[in-house]
């Protein structure tokens, strides 16, 4: 009897190389006993002598080991990727396995984040999921980046954003910025810069019908579901990790130097037959003819600064779980000046279940704050195009230089500041009791608050002081923005287990509200410059907009899964919405979808296949929509005008009423095949997409006689994104000592506007065009330069002998990507790790435009080889220093024709990352250091700076290379 006696059993498990944390042991004879290994792998145990105990961990094969009367059994478990099938994906009102999904859903995870130097979620995402274009607007800190899941939707540009949810709450991605005080970024402020993307754990995307519709009116651009860390069972693990680094341009323009700008400036008078004038400083003499400056290098050739600082404290029971993190962030610019970005916040959850596993809490929050102190003027536009030989910056003695007021020195701007704080606070609690095995109530609840401040200030020291601007001309202006907003979402779920079949019905409901106020003013005129933060010391203020909006959301959703052997899947999912950015009658729609799937490798003909390890054929249809049209805009609204009459201020009508004003619906339909060979060595996805919004939210122009521009309506126009996607994952290696896997996605997308009724006669007719894509621009015919002349020349489309806009500029050109994706890999050689992603997009670009070669700005070498005397063919036309019109306005022409349009292909590697795990003698502690990088390479025809950046005059995307460590005790 005493051999029955349980004693304790303890050991490691790992991989081989390394502890594995959080694995799963049980016993075969009481499965209700289990426990989970700590960080170092470590786990302990009551058994029996004669007992087995199950070994189990996602993504790696189950294990049963007998005890024999052991006390100590050290287990090295083996990699199983067809159990990654098993993985239960986020659908945001429910999960899924992998192997049962009717709906498009990618998914990112902490490991391919945590590779990352970046500070923005959506930085992270980039070029790792297919369907979904992300591209940086700025290199500055703190600024945004624009993304399309599966392409443009809307007319509207501001109306294609996705919606993002955050461990169940909703955040809305509505600009917190203004265009009085962002002049530092080419968009404005986005909510989304406070995500922290070191708290995340997992980052689902949903695209298509079958994942969105449940989401109703905010699905139609699909839905950003992101998953922060939660505490895991085990020994209390502390982790603090520190990095530093440096940001860099990845690519300056190739210039004129001083000897080749000035004999380009020089044959432009000879040219215009002109003497140089007074002002001419670069080559009258004013200036030194033999000085050069490389103003890129001077300007924005500076070294960004970066450093970060993480700790954490996670642990628990089996019953109750806890995690605990901070971050802080710093990053300089490479800009002239000591301006400085800093980020820092805190994430808490707590995860509790009952000893009866009926009732569990899900608890998380998370607090984030941003302070940028920024120029509000972006030094690009100046490195571009300075003369070459402009005067220096500063005088001997330190003082800006002025050289006798013949040049703006651009350092005047340090002084002009764009300075903002936003506070973010995100709370959620997730509450559910199982009332039977079946059957399980569930209630969401979340908050969110948000704060902005922002300022940019304009002081009278911006000018020469030669001129004695006094500080009565001085100005600033402020944005405040107040957002705050909860919901509530009760919900039941049943779930029934038949002989061949399994139910899952789920029922809820949304309450949603959200309150916003905003107010931007402008205080002028001030007694001295160091009370212009103070509007009371304004001579002048003046409210530029104040307004606070309510917007109130309700929803009943539902969805039906059946699923038959294992084999036959089919996933209803309905949701109606109201919303009370709709006016009477119109408040309401219903939206819906269906999914179905065949996993037709569980048909006994393909079971014991020794190639195909998995197979599914699904497909989705359904409608979802869209009301990001903004509050109160089917209402007659009115504004405060500002104009006094008898000292009382007056009103203006700025919107007409509209009760017809209803939803945008965008109708989704996809086909998918998975495949997977070799037990899932090779496993791939092929996607095919077809989206049609219609019942677009426009402006529809009115005459002028109304007294108003346009008025918010539904147009009757159709958009359609139809595409192709594929990703493939394989296993290359799987040993004990090193492993590689590489993942592939590869994204082809048309978008195209199906419909526009009255096109010709709207505002948007030189704009858009029927059976186009929506990102087109409309050009002149370049045919060439003429070789009498020396003037670039243009087709006459309609042969009326005039070149306009109106006629002849028709030619269209399709600026969207032809293609795009990426491609990493991730390699492991006992400690070391090395993780790296090529990023690779195929797409036409605008070059970088400049004006008449001849003028007083520097210009790109490639203008070199122009038309200098009749006869000549050259590519480009003569050089003007200003007087001669026709070259001057076939110049604007050019900017504007098919010779603008350039090969912006790159193939760039997006992200490197290398790790090396210290082998100490320690116990319980773990020490990793790491290398990573962000834009290193890239390999392009384009030639007009960074290929992925598209908006001129601002900085460019930056190189960032980081080194840090990492410390777990």
């Amino acid at each position: 009897m005493l051999s029955y006696q349980s004693h304790q059993v303890q050991g490691i498990v790992s991989d081989g190389t390394s502890p594995l944390p959080g694995v799963t042991i049980t016993l075969k004879s009481n499965k209700n006993t289990a426990v989970i290994t700590d960080y170092n792998g470590h786990y302990l145990l009551q058994a029996s002598p004669r007992d087995t105990l199950i070994v189990s961990f996602i993504g790696f094969k189950t294990k049963f080991i007998a005890v024999n009367d052991r006390t100590k059994i050290d287990i090295k478990l083996e990699y199983d990727t067809t159990t990654l099938q098993e993985v239960r994906v986020n659908a945001g009102y429910y999960s899924v396995k992998e192997s049962d999904r009717t709906g498009s859903i990618a998914r990112i995870t902490s490991k391919d984040i945590e590779t990352q130097p970046v500070t923005n979620v959506l930085a992270a995402m980039q070029g790792r999921i297919a369907g979904v274009s992300i591209t940086q607007t700025t290199g500055l800190p703190g600024g945004g980046f624009d993304i399309k899941i599966r392409g443009q939707n809307s007319l509207r540009p501001d109306a294609n954003s996705p919606l993002y949810i955050i461990d169940g709450v909703p955040i809305s991605s509505d600009p917190i910025g203004s265009s009085f005080t962002g002049t530092t970024f080419p968009t404005l402020a986005s909510p989304i810069n406070s995500i922290n993307p070191d708290a995340i754990e997992s980052i689902e995307v949903l695209k298509d019908a079958d994942a969105t519709s449940i989401y109703g009116s905010r699905g139609a651009n699909g839905v950003v579901l992101i998953t922060t860390r939660k505490g895991k069972a085990g020994k209390t693990k502390f982790t603090v990790s520190a990095s530093t680094g440096t940001g860099r341009v990845t690519k300056f323009l190739n210039l004129m130097n001083t000897e080749q700008y000035l004999a380009v400036r020089k044959k432009a008078f000879i040219n215009d037959g002109r003497t140089y004038g007074a002002a001419d400083y670069d080559i009258n003499g004013i200036w030194d003819q033999n000085r050069y400056t490389d103003w890129q290098k001077e300007l924005i050739g500076g070294t960004s600064l970066i450093s970060d600082l993480q700790a954490s404290v996670s642990g628990g029971s089996n019953n109750t779980q806890f995690l605990l993190n901070g971050s802080y962030h710093t990053e300089t610019t490479v800009f002239p000046g000591q301006f400085r970005y800093k980020k820092g916040g805190s994430n808490f959850s707590l995860n509790h279940k009952s000893e009866d596993e009926k009732f569990s809490l899900n608890f998380s929050a998370g607090f984030n704050s941003q302070d940028n102190n920024q120029p509000s003027y972006d030094f690009t536009s100046d490195a571009r195009n300075l003369p070459p030989n402009a005067p220096a910056l500063y005088t001997p003695d330190g003082k800006l230089n002025w050289e006798n007021n013949t040049w703006q020195n651009p350092l005047r701007n340090l002084n002009t500041k764009a300075e903002s704080a936003v506070n973010d606070l995100t709370g959620n609690a997730v509450l559910s009791y199982s009332l039977t095995k079946e059957l399980v109530v569930k209630g969401n609840f979340g908050f969110t608050y948000l704060d902005n401040t922002e300022t940019r200030i304009v002081p009278s020291t911006i000018y020469n002081p030669a001129f004695n601007v006094q500080p009565s001309q001085s100005s600033i202006f402020t944005n405040d923005v107040n957002r705050s907003s909860w919901i509530a979402e009760p919900q039941i779920n049943w779930i029934k287990q038949l002989k061949n079949a399994k139910i899952d019905v789920l029922l809820g409901s949304t309450f949603q509200s959200q309150r916003s106020a905003k107010i931007s003013n402008l205080g002028s005129g001030f007694t001295s410059n160091s009370l212009i933060y103070n509007l009371a010391a304004a001579k002048t203020v003046r409210v530029l907009l104040d307004e606070e909006t309510l917007y109130k959301y309700q929803a009943f959703f539902g969805r039906i899964n059946f699923n038959y052997q294992q084999k036959y899947i089919a996933n209803l999912t309905a949701r109606r919405d109201g919303s009370s950015r709709f006016g009477p009658g119109n408040q309401f729609a219903n939206f819906g979808a269906l999914g179905l799937a065949w996993l037709f490798t569980n048909e006994k003909i393909l079971q014991n296949s020794t190639w195909i390890s998995f197979g599914k054929l699904r497909g989705s249809y359904g409608t979802t929509g869209n009301d990001q049209i903004g509050d109160y805009q089917f209402f007659d609204t009115y504004s405060v005008n500002g104009v006094l009459y008898n000292g009382v201020s007056g009103l203006s009508p700025t919107r007409l009423f509209n009760s017809d004003f209803g939803w945008e619906t965008n109708k989704k339909l996809e086909a998918a095949l998975e495949l997977g060979f070799f037990k899932d060595r090779i496993f791939t996805t092929m996607e095919w997409y077809q989206n049609k919004s219609s019942n677009q939210l426009v402006g529809i122009p009115l005459p002028g006689t109304a007294g108003f521009a346009s008025m918010q309506a539904n147009l009757d126009a159709v958009v359609q994104n139809r595409g192709f996607e594929f990703t493939v994952r394989t296993v290359n290696f799987n040993s004990r000592n090193f492993n590689w896997t590489t993942s592939l996605n590869f994204t082809v997308a048309k978008n195209k506007l199906l419909s526009f009724p009255n096109l010709a006669n709207s505002t948007y007719s030189q704009q858009y065009r029927v059976g186009q894509p929506l990102n087109t621009q409309l050009l002149y015919k370049f045919t060439g330069v003429s070789p009498q002349t020396g003037i670039y020349q243009f087709e006459d489309l309609n042969k009326d002998g005039l070149l306009t806009a109106a006629e002849d500029k028709q030619i269209i050109a399709d600026l969207n990507p032809k293609f795009y994706g990426g491609l990493q890999n991730r390699l492991a050689y006992k400690g070391v790790s090395l993780d790296f992603l090529f990023q690779f997009v195929s797409k036409d670009s605008k070059a970088y435009s400049m004006s008449s070669a001849g003028t007083m700005s520097n210009k790109h070498v490639r203008l070199l080889e122009s038309w200098s005397s009749p006869g000549d063919a050259a590519p480009y036309q003569i050089y003007t220093a200003g007087f001669n019109s026709a070259a001057v306005t076939a110049n604007s022409q050019f900017n504007q024709s098919t010779a603008s349009i350039t090969d912006g292909s790159f193939i760039r590697l997006k992200n490197i990352a290398l790790s090396y795990k210290l082998p100490l003698n320690l116990n319980n502690t773990q020490c990793m250091i790491m290398l990573q990088g962000q834009n290193l390479l890239t390999f392009t025809r384009y030639d007009d700076g960074d290929p992925e950046f598209t908006t001129y005059g601002y900085l460019s995307p930056l190189k960032v290379i980081t080194a840090g460590i990492q410390l777990t005790f």
